[in-house]
């Protein structure tokens, strides 16, 4: 079974990068969705590669004594379900140049997952309210992300713009205004997951402040409240362009260090 895994989990990464090299191909020499290949000839390995991370995902997650949570099955897992949903999300809106970079990160995390096992086991009677708190966690940090990635690429198009060079990497990206859009919608929706996931802890854990705790809770907070200021700012003053872009990004390394941070320091560092 670990052979047969394992090749799986090689096809994988290298339908993650293909799709990922096909995009940024396409991106390379300025060629629009509407006058290259189609999406699905673009997305379709990333698609494929994204079901065989599945199946890898639950061989190394679902084990006798429970769910396991480790580090790198972690990432793994979290890396998945950006691919998930950038690549549905794609086929609704132009979202797909995200995949440039995102694509190969998930390709990284499934080696790291092979080469790298980690064990944190949740016991198989995991409490709904905590079933919840991870999976919204999970959904919020990779809507976020994407929304993160979405404002380094709206970074780029604003200072080509506002140089008057918008070159061929430019003119493949949708209208300035279609990408800031979109960003908002993204930080809409990971925000209304995040509000999920923070309440869902608050109610099913005993302490979201104890020592094990505090960092994650206090780091996620942070990363809420400047998601919120943002969107209230945008609704309210129209805010727009480099503080955007700013504000997204620092909310992101709050979460980073919330989420991936604090998991690293107590299980890679500290050996908890």
């Amino acid at each position: 079974m670990s052979s047969y895994i394992t090749i799986i989990s090689i096809v994988a990464i290298g339908l993650y990068l293909t799709s990922g090299g096909l995009l940024g191909a396409r991106l390379a020499k300025g060629a629009s969705i509407s006058t290259d290949s189609p999406k699905i000839a673009l997305l379709g390995p990333g698609i494929i590669a994204v079901i065989l991370h599945g199946v890898v995902l639950h061989h190394s997650l679902i084990t006798d004594a429970g769910l396991n949570l480790g580090f790198y099955n972690a990432v793994s897992l979290l890396l998945w379900f950006i691919a998930l949903l950038l690549l549905l999300a794609s086929f609704k809106s132009p979202i797909e140049n995200i995949g440039i970079a995102l694509l190969p990160l998930a390709a990284l995390a499934l080696v790291l997952e092979r080469f790298l096992p980690s064990d944190h086991v949740l016991g198989s009677d995991i409490a709904m309210g905590l079933g919840v708190h991870i999976l919204t966690s999970l959904l919020a940090y990779a809507v976020l992300t994407l929304a993160a990635v979405q404002a380094i690429l709206v970074a780029i198009q604003h200072k080509h713009l506002h140089n008057r060079h918008p070159g061929g990497f430019v003119r493949a990206l949708p209208p300035l205004e279609t990408m800031e859009s979109l960003l908002f919608q993204m930080i809409s929706v990971g925000i209304v997951l995040q509000t999920t996931s923070l309440l869902s802890g608050f109610i099913s854990l005993d302490d979201m402040f104890a020592q094990h705790q505090v960092h994650k809770t206090v780091f996620a907070l942070i990363a809420w409240c400047i998601f919120a200021i943002l969107l209230w700012g945008r609704w309210k003053y129209g805010w727009r362009g480099r503080i955007a872009i700013r504000w997204t990004l620092v909310g992101f390394v709050a979460l980073l260090l919330a989420y991936i941070g604090s998991k690293l320091v107590q299980e890679i560092v500290l050996g908890r």
